[in-house]
């Protein structure tokens, strides 16, 4: 399904942009999906997942089963070693022999109580090169063994519980930054549509100013306006013609951001498309919420601080005092024959206790813990800070989002009544009815009101794509937001 989505908005893009001579037409759906397919953004968050998904795939690998064959081929020794005699007395015996071993190994980690399992066999060869030169093989067919440490912190226990949290986590993540390229994606695309959208007011400003300092040139003829409406008229001229350049410069570098971005061609004239239509949604909180904290990797960052906080009390813990055990049950032969070797077996038993308990150590342990349980502490009252931004955050983002709509509303009714008032002033000045400052403030007001309808668009869905971030839920749709991971990382 999420596949067939995405493909859908690609087709739609596709369909939704399109090529005229060496300009682009660029609508706000094509930005979006050029900006998920090529940005850097997109690349970085995609790598991050990788490497969490990887990170994941090694954790799991350590709950399984595995395979070690270790060898020694071969060894050689000639040399001098010490030996006690039958009295006590030692003495140097020469050693001059070659040996050769191999194990093979099924080693299983036991994270219910953190200890390792193995059944393992091995062969060992032995050859004297000096003397009788006579040769023997040691077999172990089978044996298991088994080491556990008593009172020492269960990693793989608490890996279980934190691996899983953080590769969901960062599964999240991947999904939240892919709407953060979005937003980014937004705020270049408008940026660029505002600097058009300048320039296309400073052209007219300057065509309608060369057309009213013409007209007053005849009135001054005819003495109808004054020589200082007339030179200011003529101000009106050049500095429609300065800030005509400087936009032309704005809008020229806001396409190269965009066009970098997307990872256009530097020769693409991209000219953005004003979406006509805002999706149809007005939220409630609690709605919001709700998703937010279903879907959002920061409940799940909570939970696993919060246990990375306790395994570092479990461990401190642990390490007041270290207890061991280690048993090995198995069945051995030896003989001048290989074949012979594994006749005749006799019991193999090892069971060794091992135990370290410090004695004098200045309360460096128990200052250890004490530390531990502290940073705990500090992480809780953080992570109760952090949860009561995260809701007053969006709790103020929804409200945001829901009085964008007649903020877009009312800049648009606000932009038709300037337009006509500015429209109504220049037929008025033309009867000689008004000032030129008149004319100039109902000129800017006109502007102002034309830039303000592009950025309550912007602001809208900055909002829209901000809530769907966080909420990984598309409100229009009512559709959750989610992605073949398994297929995306490989």
């Amino acid at each position: 399904m999420v596949g067939f989505r995405i493909l859908a908005v690609a087709l739609l893009a596709a369909l939704c942009e399109y090529v005229y001579g060496e300009s682009r037409y660029l609508t706000l759906d094509a930005a979006v999906a050029l900006a998920r397919r090529n940005s850097v953004d997109a690349a970085v968050a995609l790598n991050e997942l990788k490497t969490a998904y990887w990170e994941y795939r090694t954790f799991r690998s350590n709950l399984l089963p595995e395979v070690n064959f270790s060898s020694t081929l071969p060894s050689y020794n000639k040399n001098y070693s010490s030996y006690q005699q039958a009295d006590g007395s030692y003495t140097f015996v020469r050693n001059d022999y070659l040996g050769m071993s191999g194990s093979l190994s099924v080693d299983q980690n036991i994270w219910l109580t953190g200890g390792k399992l193995s059944l393992s066999t091995s062969l060992d060869f032995m050859k004297q090169l000096s003397g009788d030169r006579s040769r023997q093989f040691m077999s172990i067919p089978v044996a298991l063994t088994f080491t556990q440490p008593v009172f020492g912190v269960n990693t793989v226990k608490w890996d279980r519980r934190i691996e899983p949290l953080r590769y969901r986590e960062a599964k999240a993540a991947f999904l939240s930054a892919t709407e953060e390229v979005t937003m980014t994606a937004i705020n270049y695309f408008f940026n660029l549509l505002l600097a058009r959208e300048n320039v296309s007011i400073a052209e007219q400003n300057l065509d309608n100013a060369k057309m009213l300092y013409k007209v007053a040139q005849v009135k001054r003829e005819m003495g109808s306006i004054s020589e200082n409406d007339v030179l200011q008229l003529r101000l009106n001229v050049l500095d429609a013609e300065s800030e005509l350049t400087d936009n032309e410069s704005s809008m020229k570098s806001a396409m190269f951001k965009l066009r970098s971005f997307l990872d256009m061609d530097d020769g693409e004239n991209i000219i953005p498309v004003t979406p006509d239509s805002i999706p149809d949604v007005e939220l409630v909180f609690d709605d919001v919420l709700g998703k937010a904290l279903e879907n959002n990797r920061f409940l799940l960052n909570v939970r696993r601080r919060r246990l990375e906080a306790d395994y570092e009390v479990a461990k401190a813990r642990g390490n007041m005092r270290e207890i061991s055990l280690y048993a090995q049950v198995g069945l051995s032969g030896t003989h001048r024959d290989f074949s012979q070797s594994y006749n005749h077996l006799k019991d193999n038993q090892i069971v060794e206790v091992g135990i370290k308990i410090p004695i004098l150590d200045w309360g460096r342990r128990r200052g250890q813990v004490r530390v531990a349980q502290s940073n705990r502490e500090v992480t809780e009252n953080r992570l109760r800070q952090e949860t009561m931004n995260f809701r007053q955050d969006l709790f103020i983002l929804t409200g945001q989002f829901n009085s964008q709509r007649r903020q877009l509303a009312i800049a648009r009714e606000a932009d038709g009544i300037a337009e006509r008032r500015y429209r109504s002033n220049v037929e008025t000045f033309m009867v000689g009815k008004i000032s030129t400052l008149d004319l100039n403030d109902a000129r800017d007001c006109k502007d102002e009101a034309r830039r303000n309808i592009i950025n309550e668009l912007f602001y809208y869905w900055y909002y829209y794509y901000r809530i769907r971030s966080i909420t990984l839920w598309d409100f229009a749709s009512g559709y959750g937001i989610d992605a073949d991971f398994e297929s995306i990382v490989k």
